[in-house]
Parts: structure tokens; sequence; C-alpha cells
């Protein structure tokens, strides 16, 4: 099992980043799968979650028009574009797989700050 998260940083308000995320074959081929964040001293929250195939994709309202997911099967790596950043998306992001709900990688740290 594996979900290694990668791409994060500091970036100015209205930057972009682009996370990835590598998961082992076995997740990524039966699996949706979902970002989350959590900022500090608040609850994890679902940002952006993808189909199996792809073919549907969904966000939170606090996201949406900014950010954007997408998954390359051939790589089993999942990936969030986030445009327009502000400080309200400071948090830790995590990647996770609908089929393994409990499992969650290390994550990686987003500041969006000036």
């Amino acid at each position: 099992v594996q979900l290694v998260e990668s791409g994060g940083g500091l970036v100015q308000p209205g930057g972009s980043l682009r996370l990835s995320c590598a998961a082992s074959e076995f997740i990524f081929s039966r699996s949706g799968m979902r970002w989350y964040r959590q900022a500090p001293g608040k609850e994890r929250e679902l940002v952006a979650a993808i189909t199996k195939t792809g073919g549907s994709t969904s966000y939170a309202d606090s996201v949406l028009g900014r950010f954007t997911i997408s998954r390359d099967n051939g790589k089993n790596t999942v990936s969030l574009q986030m445009n327009s950043l502000k400080p309200e998306d400071t948090a830790v992001y995590y990647c996770n797989a609908d089929i393994l709900p409990d499992y969650w990688g290390q994550g990686t740290r987003v500041t969006v700050s000036s």
C-alpha cells in the first residue's frame, strides 16, 4: 500500500501549485481517488474527487473553478492543479483512495502567504 504526496510549498496569493500523489498499482487500478486537506486547528475536509476511470470529478464549493483534479492511469498518479490560491487554502493536503478510506499518506504542506 502506497500513497505518496508531493508538490507542496510556499506560494503567494493568486499563485499556482500542482500537487501529485503516487499510488501503488493495486490501489490505483481499483479505486476512485480523492484529495483532502487539513488546516491548522480544523478538521480534515474533502477538496476534490475523481472516479476510477477519470470520467467524473467533483469539488468542494470553496475550490470550484480554481482547482482541477486529474489522474494518469498509466503512471498511477493523481494530481491537483491549484490556481488562484488564497491564504485560506493553506493546509496539509492528502490523497486518499476510495477502497482504503482509512489509509493516509504523509501529506504535502501548502502555504499561501505574501
